[in-house]
């Protein structure tokens, strides 16, 4: 250790009486951004989930895709998403719920076969040319049934593949996991769907899912512990709603991430209208644009996870509060594809900032009995918050422009973080 380094932590633990925790970094690096790869069954997990992701943006943007081919309707993009997020907004917390009383590894296997079942069923319909616009409200409605009790699941299950001083490093990895399949898998999407039509797109998403399946079968998990006592389902949730209430820095950072998804991700609806009306492209140019978020938001994630065990997360989760609307209003401006291209990058990194911290520090700061539960309320705030905002940005779009939208939601955002900057500064100093 230099001579440096050892001063200064004889100068700390002389004005604490304990020494400093030398594995909490403050710089990047290679080592700590991959961390929690070193436990057998988050490798597992992420190479497996890593799979399927790709599959499901390369699923995401061929319906997008497929809904305004078939309607030239914004605001049908708008009843889709809808459509996807309404269950979620309903059942995520009886997800929660669900998730604290039974094995989170047998839920999630139960929701991943629905899904790739629904996969392949909108497979078939598409390959023997029967899709219909009411198909695909449907399909988008069951596959919301099957997230909004595999969200809570999914959220809390990294709490069993790592240790407690890993887990912001897994939450980061998660990200980075989630957002390499973003910058891929839609890309691949327009390509696919330009060559050879939407049904392949949704063949592979449903082959995709094997890959989860196999990992969470290979893990070897700790027993699971059953509840003693079990509550009612309705006073099971009453407890965990409370607590989220009464917690002021769960209660505001799920606000955070609600208001966030609202106004941050509904516009992303209009991509598919934004593609084809004002740059004048194709399923190609969707793809493009879908990728350049998802790279945005994977510098973000990696840049994260290469800190470590870091402390300053108020002041990277602020920091992104601001980067992530003000690169939507440059987007909002923006005609060319190139430029679209930078500006979303921008907006996914200041997006990944915000929701990464925010899930690492409500994790943190959470009671494990209730961790199914409160993150149950956490999914609610950032899939369920989406159908709204999908049906107000399709709604507005249909009603004013495209452009005048996406501007909408970006002044809004602006306006949020400013005020959270102002009036809650205790936000920015949480470690």
């Amino acid at each position: 250790m230099k001579n440096k380094e050892k001063k200064r932590i004889q100068k700390i633990t002389a004005q604490t009486g304990a020494e400093p925790d030398i594995n909490r970094r403050t710089r990047p690096s290679l080592n700590a951004a991959f961390m929690s790869l070193q436990h057998r069954n988050y490798r597992l997990w992420f190479t497996g989930q890593l799979a399927s992701l790709i599959g499901t943006w390369m699923q995401t943007t061929a319906i997008g895709f497929l809904v305004f081919q078939l309607t030239h309707s914004s605001a049908y993009l708008g009843y889709v998403g809808f459509a996807a997020g309404l269950p979620t907004l309903l059942l995520t917390l009886l997800g929660g719920v669900a998730s604290d009383r039974m094995p989170r590894r047998t839920l999630l296997l139960i929701t991943q076969n629905s899904m790739m079942a629904l996969a392949f069923i909108l497979s078939f319909l598409t390959f023997f040319h029967i899709v219909q616009p009411w198909h695909l409200l449907i399909i988008a409605f069951c596959g919301g049934i099957a997230n909004a009790f595999d969200a809570p699941a999914r959220q809390s299950f990294v709490r069993e593949l790592v240790p407690p001083e890993d887990i912001t490093n897994a939450i980061a990895l998660n990200a980075t996991m989630f957002n390499s399949a973003l910058a891929v898998g839609p890309a691949v999407a327009g390509i696919t769907y330009a060559a050879f039509g939407p049904g392949i797109c949704f063949m592979i998403n449903g082959v995709s899912f094997l890959a989860v399946i196999i990992a969470l079968s290979m893990m070897r998990l700790q027993p699971f512990v059953k509840v003693q006592k079990l509550n009612s389902t309705l006073k099971d949730l009453k407890t965990g709603l409370r607590y989220v209430i009464s917690h002021d820095t769960i209660g505001i950072l799920i606000v955070i991430v609600a208001i966030s998804n609202i106004f941050g991700m509904g516009y992303m609806t209009l991509f598919p209208a934004w593609a084809v009306n004002i740059l004048h492209g194709d399923s190609s140019t969707l793809g493009f644009l879908q990728s350049s978020r998802g790279f945005g938001s994977l510098i973000a994630a990696l840049t994260i996870a290469s800190f470590g065990r870091f402390r300053s997360k108020g002041r990277l989760l602020t920091i992104g509060s601001f980067v992530f609307p003000i690169f939507i209003l440059l987007f909002s401006f923006t005609r060319i594809l190139s430029i679209s291209i930078l500006m979303l990058i921008g907006a996914g990194w200041g997006f990944m900032a915000l929701l990464n911290m925010c899930n690492a520090l409500v994790q943190t700061h959470v009671a494990d009995e209730l961790r199914g539960r409160v993150m149950s309320v956490y999914a609610m705030s950032l899939m369920g918050m989406m159908p709204i905002g999908s049906l107000l940005c399709g709604t507005l779009a249909e009603a004013t422009s495209v452009t005048t939208t996406v501007a909408f939601c970006g002044f809004v955002e602006l306006l949020f973080a400013s005020w959270i900057y102002f009036r809650v500064p205790r936000i920015r100093k949480l470690e």
